[in-house]
């Protein structure tokens, strides 16, 4: 296999004309990888992502061919997939007021040129889902806010039109799945690119707790942060450190890395209903 790109999660190989995407333990907080490991979140990730794909396969194409025809190095942790020409928008969708989101909202009363009304406090629920675009940047470097408008002038308008219906389709399904379970799924990125017929794809991962911000239904309580179970949970303690969020990251203590596990495993027990 031929090493293409190595990620801040996920390193992609070539294999005989497909790409072999394999989800590390790595993970990242504030655009930098932090030096600390989480056990298995490698094999969560990808086996989730497997599961929405099933789920999501009336909605959207996606790129997976096989989750079996891997090395078997990768084993669990790596999905075959047909190759895509990826979009450089990261399409994000948001049901409810949190992280960066709701920074735009209380600087501009509107995120990504979608105006909100007044009132809305960090954990609020939207009047309806907004399809909230960003740039998407090179390791390092940060995803800044962009609109509908700034879409349709860099892929055309109908184009921009796809990504916005297909993330919002994409988006409700999973979270009226998610509910159904005891779980709300606040916002969540996704990724599109073109295959080889030019059929607008989905790729990279789906609906994961790296992608999206997941919380329990039954603790939610609009007006202030939300218990996680995804990775706001590292961003919290991260920041908490007095870090600056420049340079090195800290290593992760036990107790934290024990309590990421156990969060994003529950994360997927409680979605799939399958046990770990």
């Amino acid at each position: 296999m031929k090493l293409l790109h190595s990620g801040k999660v996920r390193d992609v190989y070539e294999d005989r004309g497909d790409i072999i995407l394999v989800a590390s333990d790595r993970v990242s907080v504030y655009d930098a990888i932090l030096p600390t490991p989480i056990p298995d979140k490698g094999k969560v990730l990808t086996r989730l992502s497997l599961w929405w794909f099933e789920q999501l396969a009336d909605v959207v194409p996606n790129h997976v061919i096989s989750a079996t025809d891997v090395p078997e190095e990768f084993a669990g942790r790596a999905v075959r997939c047909r190759r895509l020409r990826m979009i450089q928008v990261e399409c994000i969708a948001r049901g409810y007021l949190a992280g960066l989101g709701l920074k735009e909202y209380e600087r501009d009363r509107a995120v990504s040129g979608v105006a909100l009304p007044d009132g809305l406090e960090e954990g609020s629920r939207l009047p309806s889902p907004i399809f909230t675009p960003t740039t998407k940047a090179q390791m390092g470097e940060h995803d800044e806010f962009i609109t509908l408008d700034d879409v349709m002038a860099q892929e055309g308008p109908e184009v921009a039109e796809d990504l916005r219906r297909l993330t919002l389709a994409v988006y409700g399904r999973g979270a009226e799945i998610a509910r159904e379970r005891g779980i709300i799924i606040a916002d969540t990125k996704l990724e599109f690119g073109w295959d080889d017929n030019g059929v607008l794809t989905l790729g990279d991962e789906v609906l994961t707790s790296d992608s999206s911000r997941f919380w329990p239904l039954a603790g939610w309580r609009p007006g202030g942060p939300q218990y996680a179970f995804d990775k706001q949970y590292l961003r919290d303690w991260a920041a908490g450190t007095g870090w600056d969020k420049q340079g090195p990251a800290p290593e992760v203590p036990d107790y934290i890395v024990a309590t990421t596990r156990d969060r994003y495993i529950e994360a997927y027990e409680r979605i799939t209903g399958n046990r770990w």
